[in-house]
């Protein structure tokens, strides 16, 4: 049982990450939206970089992009908290019934996971060039989200056994 407990405090621990990181962007819009708009605008790459041509310099595709973000972050933190919250409701169940109850715990990590590498890292990262930039360059934070994410997830959906 007490592994049980531990699974569902860890998933309760990256839903409150992906809630802090949502209300952050939503109450702070303009700090991350800077973060946004140099990235997507690759102004602060590598001077004359063959890769220019990706740059996106529209404002309201800025906008729509750090929107993108922050729904997913904020989708992340709603699967995550759903899925404590059904392995808590199963947690006196039987190992098979604990099981079906983290389905939301893998969708919850899967959009974390698209959230931060595959936007992050794939889209940010390479992209559009992030990691040539000293000032704008995510990838070292989204790397340590995604591999928490990706950690819990190994040890949530580890088999649990009856419940005692």
């Amino acid at each position: 049982m007490l592994v049980r407990y531990c699974k569902m405090v860890m998933v309760l621990g990256l839903s409150l990450f992906a809630f802090l990181v949502t209300f952050n962007n939503l109450t702070d819009y303009n700090s991350n939206f800077e973060f946004v708009k140099h990235v997507l605008s690759m102004d602060t790459t590598f001077e004359g970089n063959a890769g220019m041509w990706r740059a996106i310099t529209v404002p309201w595709m800025w906008h729509a992009g750090y929107w993108g973000i922050i729904a997913g972050e904020g989708i992340t933190f709603l699967l995550l908290l759903v899925g404590a919250l059904r392995m808590f409701a199963a947690r006196d169940a039987d190992a098979d019934a604990f099981q079906s109850a983290k389905t939301y715990v893998v969708l919850g990590a899967t959009v974390g996971f698209l959230v931060w590498f595959v936007g992050f890292m794939a889209v940010g990262g390479e992209w559009f060039l992030m990691w040539q930039s000293d000032t704008w360059n995510g990838q070292q934070a989204a790397f340590r989200f995604y591999m928490s994410i990706l950690a819990v997830l190994i040890f949530v959906m580890m088999r649990d056994e009856e419940a005692w």
